[in-house]
């Protein structure tokens, strides 16, 4: 049982996808009547389509940009931007539009488990799955799910006392259209400039992210090093009682959670948090014990202490974390010389935390670069570089930013996009590093000049370093 009711209601539903398919399905259980409008029509979308027609729903391939006669309510997938001719339509007709995440909030039911929300720039995901074996350490029965992957609609319509409680990631785009959505506790990780094509500014961007502490409960978290985070709580409407909580990779003040000679402790939930400070666990409990991934560490326990989780749980569940692929990722030692793949890491904030987390590199970069500029990322990451290896399509971005601020590192410009070009890209990193040296793909750009999506590129950076370490035997 839901809490919506939208017997009869015609509802349309933007996009197929992810998180559309199981929109459309689960509408159509409440007793809506439902149409899905989608702007391509290839086969994969026909072959997504086949099973929706069969329950009685309506789809529309080819035209996203009309409102179908008649719609009482939108309920949009997170790819669609708020300038779209078909919201403008609904907002000239007076109708709704909801992301598949308020429609997930608006369905559960009086028994549903509490959330225990996380976005940001970077790290969600691994900090949602943290979240999610400190958790499970505690015994608790959960799950990540959300912008990870897991559709919340799904999630909500299992079984009352399936969870306790949900670890749940959201990106900016679910949060701009989940006005109504009010967690138990939720953490902002970071703020940096990205996606702003789709939001239209940084304010509005950051705007979007702080949605997500607006009717916090319990606690607030935010990161001490970025006041952004810290002005957003500020800023948040919360529940009389409900706290802010920091955490920092430096000695924590109290309210917050840090570092203290290889000790991650807590100053937040003690009873004295003016003279006493919890062990949680040791930074090599941390995989991997990279700065910004001990920041990561440091918002999952905040969140799980939130909970009421013990900090023996907060232990065990870091223990117990392995990162998913293509987050500094160690693929091999070869000649001395480790190779690391974080391919994930698509924007500039994230490569900045990549590469803070080694002290000699080869940096393989490039890609995509959605408009970002890179002057600032190699002024501070330059006297770490022992050399740089540049592929994709926005790669003189980075090689003229690359002489601007680190004239001596030399530079490789692989001007190619054939499948062999990451195996040059290897080869040419190897010759490059020393001993003791990293190589690392941390690209600061989209993957999709060369490559299907991240995944595809780290795996093709980890083929070539295989292939190099065969030839080193």
């Amino acid at each position: 049982m839901t809490g919506l009711d939208l017997a009869g209601q015609r509802v349309t539903v933007a996009g197929l996808g992810v998180s559309g398919v199981p929109a459309a399905r689960a509408l159509a259980g409440l007793g809506a009547v439902v149409t899905v409008v989608n702007g391509s029509d290839g086969e994969r979308e026909r072959a997504q389509a086949a099973p929706l027609e069969e329950l009685g729903i309506t789809v529309r391939l080819g035209d996203g940009d009309t409102l179908p006669e008649g719609t009482d309510l939108v309920v949009t997938t997170p790819g669609w931007k708020p300038a779209s001719p078909l919201f403008q339509a609904a907002e000239a007709a007076g109708v709704p539009v909801w992301g598949d995440v308020e429609l997930a909030w608006r369905m559960r039911g009086p028994d549903s488990p509490p959330w225990l929300a996380i976005t940001g720039t970077n790290g969600k995901t691994t900090t949602v799955r943290m979240l999610a074996a400190i958790l499970e350490a505690e015994g608790l029965r959960t799950a990540a799910v959300g912008n990870i992957g897991v559709p919340l609609v799904d999630v909500v319509l299992e079984p009352s006392g399936t969870y306790d409680v949900l670890a749940v990631e959201l990106s900016s785009y679910q949060l701009h259209w989940a006005p109504s959505v009010r967690a138990h506790s939720a953490a902002v990780l970071n703020l940096a400039p990205d996606h702003l094509d789709w939001h239209g500014s940084m304010e509005a961007y950051a705007a979007d992210k702080g949605r997500i502490y607006e009717g916090n409960t319990v606690a607030c978290v935010y990161n001490v090093a970025d006041q952004m985070t810290e002005d957003l709580v500020r800023e948040a409407d919360v529940e009389e009682g409900c706290r802010a909580i920091g955490f920092t990779l430096g000695t924590p003040g109290p309210s917050q959670l840090g570092v203290v000679e290889g000790i991650l402790v807590d100053r937040a939930f003690v009873e004295n948090r003016q003279q006493q400070a919890q062990e949680l666990a040791e930074i090599s409990d941390v995989t991997p014990a990279a700065p910004h991934n001990i920041a990561n560490a440091l918002a999952a326990a905040a969140l799980a202490r939130a909970f009421g989780v013990r900090p023996q749980s907060v232990r065990d569940g870091l223990r117990a974390f392995h990162p998913d692929a293509h987050r500094i990722e160690h693929v091999a030692d070869v000649s001395g010389v480790a190779y690391v793949d974080d391919s994930k890491a698509t924007n500039t904030h994230a490569t900045e935390a990549s590469l803070a987390a080694y002290e000699h590199i080869v940096w393989i970069a490039g890609g995509l670069a959605k408009g970002a500029t890179f002057d600032e990322l190699v002024q501070k990451s330059a006297g770490r570089l022992r050399g740089a290896v540049l592929i994709g399509a926005d790669r003189a971005l980075i090689r003229e930013a690359l002489a601007r601020h680190a004239p001596d590192v030399p530079v490789v410009d692989l001007d190619r996009t054939d499948t062999g070009a990451m195996s040059e890209a290897v080869r040419e990193a190897a010759r490059l590093a020393r001993p003791g040296d990293t190589v690392l793909l941390a690209p600061a750009c989209a993957s999709m000049d060369m490559y299907l999506n991240y995944n595809k590129r780290g795996e093709a950076f980890a083929d070539a370093v295989r292939s190099l370490a065969a030839q080193e035997q």
